[in-house]
């Protein structure tokens, strides 16, 4: 197998000295392909070593690595090796008794099990995913002193090594404070031994030749700050005091589609007014559809936003109420009051429907669900790159997007209808507030 020729110098930091190395960038431009087969070279090396890849959720590290990488560097870069994995305890075994475990930082007993093991290398995997605290916890594990045997050379002991990658998340992670500043990401003093820290960025122009035709078409075809990420990896600068994190919303995401069973599901509209003769300025319609599966996660199944007027966008939701055997329709009626009811009766008669009204600001209502999504009670199922560029600019200081976030109010009255106790808690608590505020100020008070 031949490198490219970013590949070749990416490899030159990764065989440098320094002892911690992140590979950061763009959608499927070789990072992990390059760092697994760098650790399958240590452990061919080394007699009897022993490392580890980690990502956060372990089905997750089954899948895109166990289950597609290993086997596919195994195949080019080391075809002529054998290997035994054994799917009780998922690890890889060599002639040589050197062994790679692979684990997901989210399973406590598994987690535990792993790390109650030293290792000559560790690698995390999708770092962006995983909590500095977990990182923090796992190079306490980087202890084993193994020798190294090179044809050629005398032997000696195999340098400690902690791999890192990520497709970059904001300014605002620990990777980026670490790696790009230099700082510890706790107290933000300079790190004790900056050059023990190397990064490298690379990007998918940088492995066009082993990308499927049309790919990067795809990643040109995002939206401004997905493309940032996805296409020239670049860390973004980070929104203050942000709702919802990129890096949250990845953590938790289901890509292999596998969901639990659904107790309940609703379909969400937020309604912009728009008419079906002239709606080019008009703002999009929001609808989305989320259900509640019996493990008491929320799943964020579908976005079917559309920009169109009232009897399409009443038969696009619908639909989506049939194709998703939803229990109920959820509308803002701030727009059109009991039209909204009626023109959803119209494109399917005696849909159960519930009308929301809006009494606070958007920021106000989104806001008890960012601890949801943090705790990973909120879960998309796949990608929806519009619907996540509008809940990243929601900051505590107000929504810092462009237009109007209809995506996202659709998205969170679907979790209101979810979750009614969370949003009645958080009101109940705000009228107890205002009213203990008004007594400390009213008549017979000592302010008085």
């Amino acid at each position: 197998m031949k490198l490219t020729a970013r590949q070749q110098s990416a490899q030159v930091v990764l065989a440098g000295p320094a002892t911690h190395c992140m590979l950061f960038g763009g959608s499927r431009s070789g990072k992990t392909f390059l760092l697994v087969r760098n650790i399958v070279m240590r452990a061919l090396k080394a007699p009897g070593s022993r490392h580890a890849i980690l990502r956060f959720r372990f089905n997750h590290c089954k899948a895109s690595i166990v289950l597609d990488t290993f086997p596919k560097v195994m195949q080019v870069a080391f075809p002529n090796v054998s290997y035994h994995l054994d799917k009780s305890d998922w690890y890889v075994s060599f002639p040589n008794k050197s062994q790679i475990w692979f684990a997901g930082l989210d399973d406590k007993e598994r987690t535990e099990k792993i790390l109650g093991q030293e290792y000559a290398t560790l690698y995390l995997n999708e770092c962006s995913q995983i909590p500095q605290n977990s990182r923090d916890m796992a190079v306490t594990r980087l202890a084993q002193r193994v020798t190294q045997h090179v044809q050629g050379e005398d032997s000696k002991d195999l340098r400690p090594r902690m791999y890192y990658d990520c497709n970059p998340p904001s300014k605002a992670h620990w990777s980026y404070r670490m790696f790009v500043e230099k700082r510890d990401p706790e107290t933000k003093q300079p790190l004790a031994k900056p050059d023990d820290y190397a990064f490298f960025q690379i990007n998918p122009e940088d492995n066009a030749d082993n990308l499927p035709v049309g790919y990067l078409d795809t990643l040109r075809g995002l939206s401004m700050r997905l493309q940032k990420r996805f296409l020239r990896g670049e860390y973004a600068d980070a929104t203050p005091n942000q709702l919802f994190s990129e890096e949250v919303i990845d953590k938790w995401r289901v890509l292999d589609g596998v969901v639990p069973d659904m107790v309940r599901v609703v379909v969400a509209v937020d309604p912009s007014g728009a008419d079906d003769q002239d709606n080019a300025d008009n703002d999009a319609i929001g609808i989305a559809v989320v259900g509640i599966g019996t493990d008491g996660n929320a799943y964020v199944l579908e976005d079917c936003t559309v920009k169109a007027g009232p009897a399409t966008w009443a038969n696009v939701a619908t639909t989506a109420f049939e194709r998703h055997d939803a229990d109920s329709i959820v509308g803002e009626v701030n727009f059109g009051g009991a039209m909204v009811k009626s023109t959803i009766q119209v494109a399917r008669p005696r849909t159960p429907f519930k009308e929301v009204r809006a009494s606070r600001g958007k920021v106000t209502r989104a806001e008890p669900f960012s601890a949801l999504y943090e705790s990973g009670k909120v879960r998309h199922v796949g990608y929806f790159h519009e619907l996540e560029d509008e809940l990243t600019a929601f900051s505590t200081y107000g929504y810092l997007g462009q237009g109007s976030p209809n995506r996202a109010d659709a998205l969170i009255w679907a979790l209101a209808a979810l979750f009614p106790g969370l949003v009645s808690n958080k009101k109940a608590a705000a009228e107890k507030e205002s009213e203990a505020e008004s007594n400390y100020h009213g008549e017979g008070s000592w302010m008085a």
